[in-house]
C-alpha cells in the first residue's frame, strides 16, 4: 500500500478520500488554487501544495503543476476524485511516465470509454444493447441535421466527450435543432475542449439506472449492484438511490452482467459506472461508462457496507479485489441528495459568496454527510456548486426517505442560497414516494416545486420572535426591553408600545406582523385579520411559538435582514426598510446585472433594439454552466455592458432598459 497519496481534486470528494486514507494510515497531500487556499480539504490534509490561480485551467487542470506537486511532496500515487482530470487519459498516462500510480483505470480504457460515440460502437461487440442514434466521427452540423430527420423527435444532442449533463440538449422538433447544436457545441468545448456531438433517440418516461463495477489487474471483474438516478434536472442528477426500486430481479441480473461485460471489453481496472436507460417496457440501453468514482457512490457503500475508495486504493496498489461476486451482499435502501449552492426560486441561479451560516445534520446511525464546506467558507464562482451530499439509509426505502427528510429539516445555508427546499419537496411528493418518477419527471413538475411558499402566520410569528430576541440581545446593557426605544422607536405618551415588522418573500409579497405591548409585560400580535397573544421561546436555532396552528417548533437561522425557517414548511423571508425596498425594485426593473462573475458567450441584443418579455438577451457562462438571461418585461435596450467573449464581474450592469415600446 502507498505511504503518501496526492488528491488531485477539491471540495467534498477530496475530503472523502482523505477520510479513507487516514483510516488506512496513508499520508495525504492536498492541492489548491488561490481561491481554495483556506478550503476545508486543505485544512484536513497532512500537507498541501499550491497549484496556481483560481481558474481551473491554471490550477486543477494543469497537469504539469499537479505532477510537480506530487514529486515535491513525495507522493507515490494520485487519486483524481471526479471531475477535473479524473477521466483524462493523457493525465493517467503521464502519471505512469512520472513513476506515479494513477488511482483509476488504464489510459487506454479511459480513451475507449471517454468518447460516447466510440464507446457505443465498442460495447455493441460485447453484446450490450445501445440506444438508437447517430455517432459518426467528426459529424458537422449539416450531417447532424440530416441524421435527426431519420432518427425522429424527441432526441438528445450530446457532447461525445461529455458528462454531468454538460453539452446535452433535448430537442422536440426540427425548429429547435440548430440552436441546440450551437449551444451544445459551445458548452462542450468550454467544459471538455472537444465540441464533437452525437445524437440519440430520446426514450420517453425512461429511468436512469447505473451499475457500479470494479475490476482488478488479475482479470477479476464484479458489480456492486445498481443505483437509480432518475430525478434529474437538465440531465444532471439531483437524487440518487440504491438499489433501484421496483426493478425485477431478472432485469437487475441482466444489467449487472452487461455492465461487467462492458468493463471487460476495454480491459478495465478500478472503479467505474456503466449507465443505462431503462424503458417503461423493461428494455435497457447502454448510455455511457464513467471511468471514475461517481458522486453518488455513498449509496452503494450504504447498502453493501463497503468502502469504495479503499477498494480503489487496494486495486491500484496491485491487490486483487477484496470480494468475489457471490460474496457481495446488499441490505436495506439508501437515498442521497445533492445540496447545491443555487436558488431554484430564481431560475437555479448559482450561489456565490461567503457561507455566513451552514447548518448540516449530525451524522449518526443511517445518517451520513459528505461535504467540502464549513461555516464561514466561501463558495467560488470558478467551480462546481456542490455544497454537500446528504445520505440516509434504512431497512426499506420508506424509512430511508423519511430519515432523509428529517436530515433536510436540519439543513440550511445563509449568505449563499441552496436548493434545500426543492429537495424537501421532491422527497415529499407522492410520485417519488410511489416510484412514479422518471428522467423527465422533475422538469414537468419543477414550476410547482420551485414556487415560493406563502408563509403561514405561524412562520411569520417564529421569524418575528427570532428577530425580536436577537435585537433585544443586542440592546445596550441595562436597557429595559419593553421601553418604547426597544420596541417602537419614537416615544409616544399615553399609548402602548407598538412595533410593526414587515416581511418580504422572494416573490415580492409583503406580510406585516404588529406587536403591541400589554400591561402584564406580554405582547399581542396581529397579522392580517388574525390576532392573539404572543408566546414564544428561543433555544439555539429552535424557536417555539403558540400560533393559530397550535404550538410549533421551527428551526430559524438569521443573518442580518435575511431569515430562513424550516419546520412545517420551508420559507425564506427578508426584513427591509419598505421605502428602500421600493426604490431598489424600481431601479432593478430598468437594469439587469450579472448575478455572478462569468463570461459572455452570446450577446443577442444591441442598443436601440426593442424586446418583448421573455426574449433572450445574453448567455453568461459561469460555474461550468450556461445561464440564459431573458428580458423581464417589454422595453427598448438602452445599453449593453459587454460583447461576446468579455468576462464580467458580479453585479456588473449587463443591460439597461427604457420602459415601454420603441
Amino acid at each position: 500500500m502507498f505511504h503518501t497519496l496526492l488528491i488531485a481534486n477539491r471540495g467534498e470528494i477530496a475530503c472523502r478520500v482523505i477520510a479513507t486514507a487516514r483510516r488506512l494510515g496513508i499520508r495525504t497531500v492536498a492541492v489548491y488554487s488561490d481561491a481554495d487556499a483556506q478550503a476545508r480539504h486543505v485544512r484536513l490534509a497532512d500537507s498541501a501544495v499550491r497549484l496556481g490561480p483560481a481558474a481551473a485551467t491554471d490550477s486543477y487542470l494543469a497537469i504539469g503543476a499537479v505532477l510537480e506537486a506530487a514529486r515535491a511532496s513525495g507522493a507515490q500515487a494520485i487519486h483524481p476524485g471526479y471531475g477535473f482530470l479524473s477521466e483524462n487519459a493523457q493525465f493517467a498516462r503521464r502519471c505512469g511516465q512520472a513513476g506515479l500510480v494513477f488511482v483509476g483505470p488504464p489510459a487506454e480504457a479511459i480513451e475507449a470509454m471517454g468518447a460516447k460515440d466510440a464507446a457505443k460502437r465498442l460495447v455493441v461487440q460485447a453484446d450490450v444493447p445501445v440506444v438508437p442514434g447517430y455517432d459518426a466521427p467528426g459529424a458537422d452540423d449539416a450531417h447532424l441535421i440530416e441524421a435527426a430527420g431519420r432518427i425522429g423527435y424527441p432526441l438528445l444532442v450530446k457532447a461525445a466527450a461529455g458528462g454531468g449533463g454538460r453539452g446535452m440538449r433535448r430537442v422536440d422538433s426540427a425548429a429547435g435543432l440548430a440552436d441546440a447544436i450551437a449551444s451544445a457545441r459551445r458548452e462542450a468545448l468550454a467544459a471538455f475542449g472537444d465540441d464533437t456531438l452525437l445524437l440519440e433517440r430520446y426514450v420517453t418516461d425512461a429511468r436512469h439506472v447505473e451499475v457500479q463495477v470494479f475490476a482488478d489487474a488479475h482479470g477479476a471483474a464484479v458489480h456492486l449492484f445498481e443505483r437509480d438516478c432518475s430525478v434529474q434536472r437538465r440531465h444532471q442528477k439531483v437524487v440518487e438511490e440504491a438499489p433501484a426500486p421496483n426493478l425485477p430481479d431478472a432485469t437487475r441480473a441482466a444489467m449487472g452482467a452487461a455492465a461487467v461485460r462492458a468493463a471487460q471489453a476495454v480491459g478495465y481496472r478500478g472503479a467505474g459506472t456503466v449507465e443505462f436507460l431503462l424503458a417503461p417496457d423493461g428494455a435497457f440501453y447502454f448510455l455511457e461508462m464513467n471511468t471514475r468514482l461517481q458522486v453518488e457512490h455513498p449509496v452503494t457503500e450504504a447498502i453493501t457496507g463497503l468502502d469504495l475508495v479503499e477498494w480503489q486504493l487496494r486495486v491500484a496498489a496491485g491487490e486483487p479485489l477484496p470480494l468475489a461476486q457471490p460474496d457481495i451482499r446488499r441490505h436495506g435502501h439508501a437515498i442521497e441528495v445533492r445540496l447545491c449552492a443555487e436558488d431554484p426560486a430564481r431560475g437555479f441561479l448559482p450561489g456565490v459568496g461567503r457561507l455566513d451560516a451552514l447548518a448540516l445534520p449530525a451524522p449518526g446511525p443511517g445518517r451520513r454527510v459528505d461535504t467540502g464546506f464549513e461555516h464561514g467558507d466561501t463558495v467560488s464562482p470558478h467551480y462546481d456548486s456542490l455544497l454537500a451530499k446528504l445520505i440516509a439509509w434504512g431497512d426499506d426505502r420508506e424509512q430511508a426517505r423519511t430519515r432523509l427528510l428529517a436530515m433536510l429539516g436540519e439543513t440550511t445555508s445563509v449568505g449563499v442560497a441552496s436548493n434545500t427546499a426543492l429537495l424537501e419537496r421532491i422527497l415529499a411528493t407522492d410520485d417519488f414516494a410511489a416510484v412514479r418518477h422518471h428522467t423527465g419527471w422533475l422538469e414537468g413538475v419543477l414550476d410547482d416545486l420551485t414556487a415560493p411558499a406563502a408563509p403561514t402566520v405561524d412562520a411569520l410569528l417564529a421569524a418575528t420572535v427570532r428577530l425580536t430576541v436577537d435585537e433585544h440581545a443586542a440592546a445596550p446593557a441595562g436597557a429595559d426591553d419593553r421601553t418604547p426605544w426597544a420596541l417602537a422607536g419614537p416615544f409616544r405618551v399615553g399609548v402602548p408600545a407598538v412595533r410593526r415588522v414587515q416581511w418580504h418573500t422572494i416573490d415580492g409579497a409583503s406580510h406585516t406582523v404588529t406587536l403591541t405591548g400589554r400591561n402584564d409585560g406580554g405582547y399581542q400580535w396581529q397579522c392580517g385579520d388574525q390576532a392573539g397573544a404572543l408566546a414564544g421561546t428561543v433555544r439555539d436555532d429552535t424557536v417555539t411559538v403558540d400560533g393559530p396552528a397550535g404550538r410549533q417548533a421551527w428551526r430559524v437561522w438569521r443573518h442580518g435582514q435575511h431569515v430562513e425557517l424550516a419546520g412545517p414548511q420551508r420559507v425564506r423571508l427578508q426584513y427591509v426598510d419598505p421605502l428602500a425596498a421600493e426604490a431598489a425594485e424600481d431601479e432593478a426593473e430598468l437594469r439587469l446585472t450579472a448575478p455572478l462573475p462569468g463570461k459572455l458567450v452570446q450577446v443577442a441584443v444591441a442598443p436601440g433594439q426593442s424586446v418583448a418579455k421573455g426574449d433572450l438577451l445574453l448567455v453568461l457562462e459561469a460555474m461550468k454552466m450556461e445561464h440564459r438571461i431573458h428580458a423581464p418585461h417589454d422595453g427598448v435596450i438602452e445599453t449593453v455592458g459587454g460583447q461576446t467573449g468579455d468576462f464580467v464581474p458580479a453585479e456588473a450592469v449587463l443591460v439597461s432598459f427604457v420602459a415601454g415600446d420603441a
